[in-house]
């Protein structure tokens, strides 16, 4: 008895072979941009395009290379900011230009490297910040006596 990789990938070693095949495709797509003249006064560009990729990777949840509504709905929660489905769909018109309603990694990367601001690109350079500032405390509460009480 054979098993033939599907579409629908399960279990470990498929799900493996998934995830590298899916990080080759967007190392090349990487790889054109740092090729690209358009590009080649930005700073830092092969460190933000393997953190534009490790993010991408993250949230493409149907592991098409693509991120949908519902991929977007998730990122934008765990990012702290979540959205209506009517604003998403903005977003992603905004991002794909009405073309698509996924977000391409190509259209995940001009937006980030592109001057124009998307309010998903706002979001994503505001995440880093957010959780620096603002460090959530560990462990339980300090015990409080009536004197510190105000």
């Amino acid at each position: 008895m054979s098993v033939a990789l599907s579409n629908r990938f399960q279990g470990g070693k498929a799900f493996g072979l998934l995830k590298a095949r899916q990080e080759r495709r967007l190392a090349e797509i990487n790889r054109e941009f740092l090729c690209d003249q358009k590009y080649s006064d930005e700073e830092d560009l092969p460190e933000k395009l393997s953190a534009f990729k490790e993010k991408y990777m993250e949230f493409d949840l149907n592991n098409e290379g693509e991120i949908d509504l519902m991929s977007l709905k998730r990122m934008m929660e765990k990012l702290g900011v979540p959205k209506t489905h009517l604003e998403m769909k903005k977003m992603i018109l905004e991002v794909t230009g009405g073309v698509s309603d996924t977000i391409s990694y190509r259209d995940f990367v001009n937006m980030m490297l592109g001057k124009r601001s998307a309010v998903l690109k706002l979001v994503m350079m505001f995440e880093g910040k957010a959780q620096e500032s603002s460090p959530k405390p560990v462990g339980p509460p300090p015990e409080r006596d009536i004197a510190s009480l105000p």
